[in-house]
């Protein structure tokens, strides 16, 4: 199972690109690309993998995508549409963002790098804006790109998904290794995973793919499963009116008092408190 490795199409003309999608489905197969992506969702409502995370999207929820960071999103029912935006920071010069004009830009562009959603006013504000690029050509679409960076960057409410950034790893190759393990994981953590099966995928020994996890991620492979068990829990205590006993089986722990344990230990809550604290 290989991670595609995207070419954002461009003409000679654009330095960046403006997609919609009006799709049955997403692409919910892990990729990656060298640009940044902006992405507002305009229907439907599912998951997004970014990384090592699993967090709901649902419509009006936007995201920044950072560059080479393995991603996917699974929308729950048919039809779904969303806009993007990809861009490159080299694509307008390798020391433009360096600017002293741009610094904040450029630290919001370097904290997407682990992909961030935007939150509380600034959402709105934005969102609006990310709509109406899509009516503008050339010079005025390329304002209206900063402007959108320039209200990002002057607002802190956003919330960090992956744990790891891939925009300074091992470029492309290790990008997409690191992909396949992670699909191979969203793929299958609703049984028991076994490091033998997982290290094969890479072709590695595994200890050797042990070592290569816990450089790439900064995690050990047994605790992404568990991040990864935890954050579908997480979606399903809310969206679904199951018991916590189904859910647990469900999302591949083979005993309630493990999953209490692993779920508390990564959220800082017991199910039934977190299911409380989220449906107050």
């Amino acid at each position: 199972m290989k991670a595609l490795t995207f070419k954002i199409p461009k003409t000679g003309e654009q330095s960046f690109r403006v997609q919609v999608d009006e799709v049955d489905r997403f692409y919910d197969r892990f990729h990656h690309h060298p640009e940044l992506q902006i992405t507002l969702i305009l229907e439907s409502q599912g998951s997004l993998f970014v990384g090592d995370s699993i967090t709901a999207f649902r419509p009006g929820d936007l995201f920044i995508i950072g560059p080479n960071m393995p991603h996917l999103l699974k929308n729950d029912k048919p039809f779904a549409k969303s806009i993007s935006i990809f861009f490159s920071k080299e694509a307008f010069g390798a020391a433009f963002f360096r600017l002293p004009e741009l610094s904040k830009i450029n630290n919001l562009l370097l904290r997407a790098e682990k992909g961030l959603r935007i939150l509380g006013e600034a959402k709105e504000l934005i969102s609006q804006k990310v709509v109406k690029i899509i009516e503008k050509e050339g010079f005025e679409r390329l304002l209206l790109l900063f402007s959108i960076l320039h209200e990002l960057s002057e607002y802190d409410q956003t919330e960090s998904l992956s744990r790891t950034s891939f925009a300074s790893n091992s470029g492309e190759f290790q990008s997409e290794k690191i992909s396949r393990v992670f699909q191979f994981v969203m793929d299958n953590y609703q049984r028991p995973v076994k490091l033998e099966e997982v290290a094969a995928i890479v072709n590695l020994s595994v200890s050797a793919f042990c070592r290569y996890f816990k450089l790439r991620t900064r995690s050990t492979f047994a605790r992404f499963v568990n991040e990864v068990r935890v954050s579908s829990a997480c979606r399903q205590l809310i969206e679904t009116d199951d018991s916590v006993s189904e859910i647990c089986y469900r999302t591949g722990f083979n005993n309630i008092s493990n999953f209490n344990r692993q779920f508390k230990m990564l959220t800082g809550y017991t199910p039934t408190q977190y299911l409380s604290k989220h449906r107050t």
